[in-house]
């Protein structure tokens, strides 16, 4: 399966191409797409949007997990990466991709075993499962893997419990 993760925003969107399932994956690329915070938002959803597009034209992956907002304590962040959010899920879905969203808390469950863990404790576990000698910075970025690792878990467990049935 070929995934890419997105970790909404529209200043710091950042994303995550992998590749593999629940037992063994590899992390093909990662990174943050930036636009400027001084741009007005009509101009930066532009350029968030013709970088997604790229994004997806040269990944033209199985799934897209996108993290799913649900609360945030700042109504302009809130709107922003509301805003982002929005572009990746409907550039994905436009492209024919399954598109699955995950609130933070699940992927930290899925990837961690405990829906609590902090920053820091997230991105030494998503180091550690794509087998890199460093931790992946920026969060941003590495928050994207999560979610992408997410997703291979989740579809894992999907197939499994439908077999079962």
């Amino acid at each position: 399966m070929f995934v890419i993760g997105i970790d909404p925003g529209l200043t710091r969107c950042g994303f995550a191409v992998v590749r593999g399932d629940a037992r063994s994956s590899q992390l093909l690329r990662f990174g943050t797409l930036r636009t400027d915070a001084t741009a007005p938002v009509e101009d930066r959803l532009g350029e968030l949007c013709r970088d997604l597009d790229a994004l997806y034209e040269e990944f033209p992956a199985d799934a897209v997990a996108v993290e799913k907002v649900f609360f945030q304590k700042n109504a302009l962040t809130a709107q922003g990466v509301s805003q982002a959010s929005g572009l990746a899920v409907g550039l994905a879905s436009r492209r024919g991709m399954l598109v699955r969203q995950y609130t933070s808390q699940e992927a930290k469950l899925a990837i961690t075993g405990y829906g609590a863990a902090t920053k820091i404790q997230m991105q030494e576990r998503v180091t550690s499962l794509c087998g890199l000698a460093s931790r992946i910075e920026p969060a941003d970025a590495a928050d994207a893997v999560a979610l992408a690792l997410t997703h291979l878990i989740v579809a894992h467990r999907d197939l499994r419990f439908q077999a079962a049935q």
